[in-house]
C-alpha cells in the first residue's frame, strides 16, 4: 500500500528494512533495477572512488574542487552518520526531505523482478535525484569492493580514483591484499582514466595487471596511470585543509589530479587550492570541542587506526588522550588498540 510510504520516516523505515546482501551480486541487482528505471548507463558523466580507506575524503576534495570550478555537481557516499540524506547531496546541499518521500515512494513501489538491499534503493534515489538537478558530474563512492559492487552497474566513469587498500571485509573481499585489490580494480574499464594512491607491492601489482588487462583484450598498450607522488602530497601539505590528519595530504592530492582529468590539466592551481581547502568530511579527525578536549574519528581498520595515530602525534605531540572506542567484533580491535595504546591514558570500549 502506498499509504505507508507517505512520510519521510516510513521511507527510511523501509529503505533501511531491505536486506543488506540480495540474492544477486550488487552490480547486477542494480544494473536491473537502473534499466527498469529507464537509466542506460552510458549518460552519467562520474567519477568513481574505491579503496579500504579515504574515499569519503578523496569525494569530499573532489567535490568541492568541482564545485569551486563551476561544476553542479552530485556526490553518493555512505554510510551516513547522523542523517540519511548525507549520502546523496548536490553541490554540498543534503537531497531535500520531501524529494526523499517523493522518489523512495516511487522506487519502493516497483517492480524490479529482483530484491533491491538498501544500498540498491539509495544507489538509484541518488541517480534519479542527480538527474533531475540536471548534474554536470556525478562523485560516486563504491559500498563495498569494486567489481561486485552496485555502483559498477553506472557504466563507464570520466575517470576512476583507488585509494589505501588494506585488510577489510575479508570474508567477502578476499584474505590478502591481492585478493582485495583485484576486487577494487574491478571499477575499471577501458578508456577510463586511473588515479592510484600509494600502494602496498601486492596491492599495486594487482592493479597494474587488472590495468594492463583490459587494454591487452583490446590489443593495446594499457596506457600510463597516475599514481600520487610525494611532489603532489608536498604540495597540498602547504594548503590549510579543514581535514586533519597526515593521510588527508594524500586523498587531497589524489582528488587533485582527478579533478585535473575532469576539468583538463591547466586548471589553475588557486582553483584547486580553494576547492580543498573548503573541502569538510564529518567525523574524521573531528575536534568537537576544544575545551574540554573531544575529537572523533571514523577509522575501523588498522590502516585507518595507524593513520591517525600517526596524525595525533604529529598534531598533540607528548598528549595522550582518553580513548572512547567502538567496534565490529570481526575486526582485529586487539590490534588498533596496541597501536593507540602508547598514546592513551585509558580505553573505554563500548
Amino acid at each position: 500500500m502506498l499509504e505507508q510510504y507517505d512520510t519521510y520516516e516510513n521511507i527510511i523505515e523501509a529503505i533501511s528494512s531491505a536486506r543488506r546482501f540480495g540474492n544477486l551480486p550488487g552490480v547486477e541487482t542494480s544494473r536491473r533495477m537502473l534499466e527498469k528505471m529507464g537509466h542506460s548507463g552510458w549518460d552519467c558523466p562520474f567519477v568513481h572512488v574505491a579503496g579500504t580507506n579515504g574515499k569519503g575524503s578523496v569525494c569530499a576534495f573532489l567535490s568541492s574542487i568541482l564545485i569551486q570550478a563551476g561544476k553542479r555537481v552530485g556526490t553518493f557516499t555512505s554510510p551516513h552518520l547522523m542523517d540519511f540524506r548525507e549520502r546523496i547531496t548536490v553541490n554540498g546541499k543534503q537531497i531535500p526531505k520531501e524529494d526523499v518521500v517523493r522518489l523512495g515512494k516511487r522506487l519502493l513501489s516497483t517492480d524490479f523482478g529482483v530484491t533491491g538491499t538498501m544500498f540498491d534503493y539509495c544507489l538509484l534515489m541518488a541517480v534519479l535525484y542527480f538527474r533531475e538537478q540536471q548534474c554536470d558530474i556525478w562523485v560516486i563512492e563504491t559500498g563495498l569492493g569494486g567489481r561486485l559492487d552496485s555502483t559498477n552497474a553506472l557504466g563507464t566513469p570520466k575517470a576512476a580514483v583507488i585509494t589505501k587498500i588494506g585488510l577489510d571485509h575479508t570474508e567477502i573481499l578476499g584474505d590478502s591484499l591481492e585478493k582485495i585489490a583485484k576486487e577494487k580494480a574491478g571499477i575499471l574499464k577501458y578508456g577510463c582514466p586511473l588515479v592510484l594512491e600509494r600502494q602496498e607491492k601486492e596491492a599495486f601489482m594487482a592493479i597494474q595487471n587488472h590495468f594492463a588487462g583490459i587494454y591487452a583484450e583490446k590489443k593495446e598498450d594499457a596506457p600510463a596511470f597516475w599514481v600520487v607522488s610525494q611532489k603532489e602530497i608536498e604540495e597540498v601539505r602547504h594548503f590549510f585543509l579543514k581535514m586533519k590528519g597526515v593521510h588527508q595530504w594524500e586523498n587531497a592530492a589524489a582528488a587533485m589530479l582527478a579533478a585535473k582529468i575532469v576539468l583538463g590539466e591547466n586548471v589553475s592551481q588557486e582553483l584547486l587550492r580553494r576547492g580543498l581547502e573548503k573541502a569538510v568530511w564529518k567525523g574524521r579527525m573531528e575536534v568537537l570541542s576544544e575545551t574540554p578536549f573531544l575529537m572523533v574519528d571514523g577509522a575501523h581498520n588498522g590502516h585507518g587506526v595507524n593513520a591517525l595515530a600517526e596524525s595525533l602525534r604529529m598534531l598533540y605531540p607528548r598528549e595522550k588522550f582518553h580513548f572512547i572506542m567502538g567496534v565490529m567484533e570481526e575486526k582485529d580491535y586487539g590490534a588498533m588498540i596496541e597501536t593507540l595504546l602508547p598514546l592513551a591514558l585509558d580505553f573505554r570500549t563500548v
